[in-house]
């Protein structure tokens, strides 16, 4: 059976706190209906974009980090990873390898 990734997106500064319980409690009732028809495989919030990395490949074999998830026009995530690390470096260890073996920029953000 396919799988899909469902990304909510926010705008700059969404402060999900201000939603209030209804949305909380909408979100649940969502969550339990993909669980009970088997479709939900895992659900997660993610930190704040402001709290992102970003991890992009220089000349010499470098990787450049920088704040935030800034991406140029017209790219897309084509795919992810969930890892457990002990830390942010940890993860952007991984990153930097994702990087390289991918030829692509890779974005590291926390789950909440």
């Amino acid at each position: 059976m396919p799988q899909y990734l469902v990304a909510i997106h926010h705008p700059d500064g969404y402060d999900g706190s201000l939603e209030g319980e209804a949305m909380e409690r909408d979100i649940d009732v969502l969550n339990e209906e993909m669980a009970a028809a088997g479709a939900r495989i895992f659900a997660g919030g993610l930190s704040a974009a402001r709290s992102a990395k970003s991890l992009r490949a220089q000349s010499g074999g470098k990787v450049l980090v920088t704040d935030g998830p800034y991406l140029e026009t017209k790219e897309h995530v084509g795919g992810f990873w969930i890892l457990e690390a002990a830390n942010l470096d940890e993860a952007l260890a991984w990153g930097r390898k994702a990087v390289v073996a991918c030829r692509a920029p890779v974005e590291v953000r926390a789950f909440l």
